[in-house]
């Protein structure tokens, strides 16, 4: 492990799922948590559970992006989890909706990764986590927006490591392959083990976060021990 302690951390597209549960670990191990998200109310419960800072942002506007990071700091670990999603049949969707869709999944993750780069650099220390998805690797019907998406946001993870890890900056990607349960999405009785829990998801972020860097990842998959590959 790197003898370099981490300090703060920086959730970008928060909510109350695996953002949440990423914030309450982040603070238990003693570091600073800033959250952004589009609509702060809803991290109101989460900033007084956790002392985390809200800050509103639209990942996908670089003057917004820029003014975060001015606003936050330096943070010596970033987790991007803002995704935009639609679905509907190839020759039905709107091509504008598209667009946003990418924008928000892929581009935005280009933003903040480079904002957090750019500072990181200077200390040659710290840590950029990206949240993919099954479609990071497999698309599925009518879905296409999503896994343009993901699959940008993965090679964008893909070359941020190979360029940035000699550097100092551990660089990751999480396929998240299935449903994560959330209060009001919960296992049907009849398959209790067949969703994600938030809790185990973070507790991988931060072993993937402690690893020595003489044998750093860039990626790891994550399912339910049910589930079909």
């Amino acid at each position: 492990m790197s003898d370099r302690p981490f300090h703060h951390a920086l959730i970008v597209g928060a909510g109350s799922g695996l953002s949440a549960s990423l914030a309450r670990l982040f603070n238990r191990e003693g570091m600073q948590v800033s959250l952004a998200a589009r609509d702060v109310t809803k991290l109101e419960r989460l900033c007084t559970n956790t002392g985390a800072r809200a800050y509103a942002c639209d990942a996908t506007d670089p003057d917004g992006v820029r003014k975060l990071f001015d606003d936050v700091g330096a943070p010596d670990v970033v987790v991007y989890n803002a995704s935009g999603r639609i679905r509907g049949p190839l020759v039905d969707v709107n091509p504008a909706d598209v667009a946003r869709a990418i924008a928000v999944t892929a581009y935005g993750g280009f933003l903040v990764a480079q904002q957090a780069a750019q500072r990181m650099l200077k200390t040659q220390h710290g840590a950029i986590f990206f949240t993919g998805a099954s479609a990071s690797v497999k698309g599925y019907p009518q879905s296409a927006a999503f896994a343009m998406g993901k699959f940008a946001l993965r090679g964008l993870a893909q070359s941020m490591a190979r360029e940035l890890q000699p550097q100092g900056i551990h660089v990751a990607h999480f396929v998240i392959d299935g449903a994560i349960a959330r209060a009001d999405r919960t296992p049907p009785s009849s398959q209790p083990d067949s969703m994600l829990e938030p809790d185990a998801i973070a507790s991988t972020y931060l072993h993937v976060l402690r690893q020595p860097r003489s044998a750093w990842t860039w990626e790891v998959e994550l399912r339910p021990w049910v589930e079909k590959f």
